[in-house]
């Protein structure tokens, strides 16, 4: 077991500045690589509470636009133009990045791509649901329609 960290959110692990305990393979090849985590020592509390006030901060200030732009996405139906073959079939998958840059297009906003949530593989042309986590405590769903272009 490896006692790192957060430096950003993880889906059900923690919040930045949360430490946590996980498997070390975990931490060596997933978390600590990708710069999600830095690994825990005595002298890290320091950054633990630097961590948790900045996203204090941050949190406070943010908290209210957050569920404004929540209400934006839940109402507001996002167009995701892709490029697809005759039967109906896309070129490759719809990203998360692919998500938040038509998100930023139609003027709702611009929302993080490692916070979006993609529930299945999107591989052809339809309508979709997506998750994003805008604030630990806002969450909002983005209703995609995908189309050829």
């Amino acid at each position: 077991m490896a006692k790192l960290i957060l430096t950003q959110e993880v889906t059900g692990l923690g919040e930045p500045g949360d430490v946590v305990e996980v498997k070390g393979g975990y931490a060596r090849n997933y978390l600590l690589p990708r710069g999600f985590a830095l690994a825990w020592t005595k002298g890290g509390e320091k950054q633990v509470e630097t961590i948790r006030a900045a996203r204090a901060a941050r949190e406070s200030a943010s908290l209210d636009d957050a569920k404004a732009q929540a209400e934006a996405l839940s109402a507001n139906p996002v167009v995701l133009t892709v490029k697809a073959g005759d039967s109906g079939r896309l070129f490759g998958t719809v990203q998360a990045a692919d998500v938040a840059e038509a998100v930023e297009a139609a003027g709702l906003g611009s929302i993080d791509k490692r916070k979006v949530e993609i529930p299945e593989h999107i591989k052809s042309l339809g309508d979709y649901t997506a998750s994003v986590r805008l604030h630990p405590d806002v969450a909002a769903t983005i209703n995609l329609k995908v189309v050829a272009g």
